[in-house]
């Protein structure tokens, strides 16, 4: 049962790479990219869970006590933090494109690249 945490995280991690895969719209994408980022948290949870360890508060704490490993529950955060930023900032890039655009759709946006003035050729 220990390895459970693991397999959950592959899990998640593929059914996030296959929805931005085959996705057809730039919000699932989205979504889909928080699913893979989710991941990342079983996998820092798993690594620094410690089977009947105690939170990791030192203060009148017998020595030898075991607990968990805080650096890693400090990465996780940070990794929630980091998400929650990605997220938002191409949720707004979406707003924007939608604004542009009139679509979400990445293979309507694809001659976005050709949409700018001609450049000069040499």
């Amino acid at each position: 049962m220990i390895q459970l945490p693991y397999w959950i995280a592959a899990w998640l991690l593929l059914m996030g790479l296959y929805g931005m895969v085959t996705s057809r719209n730039w919000l699932h994408m989205v979504i889909c990219l928080t699913v893979v980022q989710s991941s990342t948290y079983m996998v820092l949870l798993s690594v620094g869970y410690r089977t009947d360890a105690g939170p990791p508060i030192f203060n009148e704490v017998p020595v030898g006590t075991p607990a968990v490993d805080p650096v890693v529950q400090t990465l996780c955060l940070t990794d929630i933090v980091v998400g929650a930023t990605t997220t938002a900032l191409l949720l707004a890039i979406a707003v924007q494109v939608f604004r542009q655009r009139g679509t979400l759709d990445p293979a309507a946006l694809r001659p976005m690249r050709n949409s700018g003035p001609q450049q000069q050729q040499e």
